[in-house]
């Protein structure tokens, strides 16, 4: 039995209506993960839920944190990016603080992807910062 004739699964009305409903019902956090999605495929970025080890990628999102956290005995600003389909940490060696580097700004990131404790990390990537609301 199909998907569309199973009676617990009603087809979908198509369209606006169906699509103001859907906002409607949607949590924020849905509707800001559904519109950084929008923006990584509006900029030509990866998606980070794609992203694979040692791949080199250029990816947008949200930074949700900014730590301070020494590496190795050297400072290290790190920052968790979010872009709706997963995180992956940001990684600034050598760094104690980076201007426009804070909880909430958006930015493109690129670089090549490393796997460390299960998590995707950048680092030292080249970034953009991108605009707040009314700059």
């Amino acid at each position: 039995m199909s998907a569309a004739s199973r009676p617990d699964n009603a087809a979908k009305p198509a369209g606006r209506f169906r699509r103001m409903l859907d906002r409607l019902s949607s949590s924020q956090q849905d509707l800001e993960s559904e519109e950084l999605k929008e923006d990584a495929a509006a900029t030509g970025c990866t998606r980070i839920c794609d992203c694979g080890d040692r791949q080199i990628v250029k990816v947008t999102g949200t930074l949700r944190t900014v730590t301070l956290r020494p590496r190795a005995g050297v400072p290290a600003l790190e920052a968790e990016l979010f872009d709706g389909s997963a995180a992956l940490d940001v990684v600034w060696l050598g760094r104690r603080s980076i201007v426009g580097i804070e909880p909430g700004r958006k930015m493109i990131a690129s670089g090549r992807i490393a796997m460390s404790h299960g998590r995707r990390v950048l680092f030292n990537p080249k970034y953009e910062l991108r605009p707040l609301g009314q700059e």
